[in-house]
């Protein structure tokens, strides 16, 4: 039975009832069906960092010992933190394309796999828009699991090719995003489920893009991380690792969180800013169609502590901003693009200040995305 008291070791913690369960990796949700993470960890001092381990493993001493004896990597992490000019001012570019399979989701899958597979599970089911499911089928060849991946109708054909060359088994779900989800949930009595946005290692995952960036930029926090959201697994990760830097005195202040979303899909911008969100429609940003993020109670909140802020990007101005960083040499695929998208907004509002640090994450390359792109660079004509 979980408890409700707290627990001195390492365990899962419904956040939002504040029930503790042991730190078990076949475990993805409460007894209530909450979403849950795991307690936190002591950050990693520069001294505790492997630095002849060139993935995320070098941060090995701030993962759960249940992340797995025998991690499961590729050599995701350590991506580059490219200084440029953007629309009349400096900003950093995190380029998490360099990860393995071409996104951020690398990150979290690694540290999911690896607890799941030291588990001895032998076969996976996922459910994702794209980059979630090809990270997954990736991570689950390298560890010889099987895998399925559940992708709505209309998920990008580059994505689909890319999850079936690793072997996973790829099932096409009539609707959306949503309708995606709730087959795997239905699927999770009888199969152990990874699912990206609900198992809590793969946050364990994602929060080491915190302590990355501060190690990239000496052992200090940036001023502000503009990032994309659609589960809000980027933003849950930076809110739990700067945290832990926080707690742990290696940094003075956490970062500003600021997030951007299409403004055909914006329920976190909706619920920080307490408006009534639009109505839904298709975006060219598909990884962040997610109409009901199953943690948004835990992202608005991470936004607000950080002294955050959000925005609702128009379409256009996403398709803008792909032309804009692919003229600077950034092939970002939509999704991500409406992070740079976002930036000339937070700078208006003061939330991005001239003399400060910030760093907008580029989560996926558009290489993943060649229907779309193929759109918005069309061959010449023929003299």
């Amino acid at each position: 039975m979980p408890s409700s008291e707290p627990a001195a070791a390492p365990c899962l913690v419904d956040p939002r009832s504040g029930r503790t369960y042991p730190l078990d990796p076949l475990r993805w949700r409460g007894d209530d069906g909450a979403p849950l993470t795991v307690s936190p960890l002591p950050a990693p001092a520069p001294g505790a960092i492997d630095a002849g381990e060139r993935s995320l493993w070098r941060y090995r001493a701030a993962l759960p010992s249940a992340a797995g004896a025998a991690p499961v990597s590729l050599g995701e992490g350590r991506t580059p933190l490219l200084q440029r000019d953007w629309r009349g001012g400096p900003l950093a570019f995190k380029l998490e394309w360099f990860n393995p399979t071409g996104s951020f989701k690398d990150r979290g899958t690694s540290v999911m796999i690896s607890a799941l597979a030291g588990a001895g599970v032998t076969e996976v089911i996922e459910d994702s828009s794209g980059n979630g499911g090809s990270s997954v089928a990736a991570y689950c060849a390298a560890a010889g699991l099987q895998a399925e991946i559940l992708v709505p109708e209309g998920t990008s054909p580059a994505k689909v090719t890319q999850t079936r060359a690793f072997g996973a088994r790829v099932r096409a779900v009539p609707g959306d995003r949503a309708a995606a989800s709730a087959e795997a949930l239905r699927r999770s009595a009888r199969v152990p489920y990874a699912g990206h946005n609900w198992h809590p290692f793969f946050l364990q995952g994602t929060k080491t893009l915190a302590y990355e960036l501060w190690e990239d930029l000496g052992f200090e926090a940036p001023d502000a991380v503009v990032t994309v959201a659609g589960a809000g697994s980027l933003v849950l990760g930076c809110d739990l690792g700067f945290g832990e830097l926080l707690a742990a005195g290696l940094i003075r202040r956490r970062p500003r969180l600021l997030v951007a979303q299409p403004a055909a899909c914006a329920p976190v911008h909706a619920a920080f800013q307490g408006v009534e969100p639009p109505p839904f429609g298709p975006t060219i940003a598909e990884g962040a169609a997610i109409r009901a993020p199953v943690r948004l109670p835990e992202v608005v909140a991470a936004v607000r502590r950080s002294g955050g802020d959000t925005v609702a990007v128009p379409e256009q101005r996403i398709a803008d901003s792909v032309r804009e960083l692919a003229a600077a040499g950034l092939y970002a695929e939509p999704t991500s693009a409406t992070a740079a998208a976002a930036v000339d907004v937070f700078r208006e509002r003061g939330a991005i200040r001239a003399g400060e640090r910030t760093v907008v994450v580029l989560t996926g390359t558009a290489l993943k995305a060649s229907g779309f792109m193929n759109g918005l660079f069309p061959a010449p004509e023929d003299a």
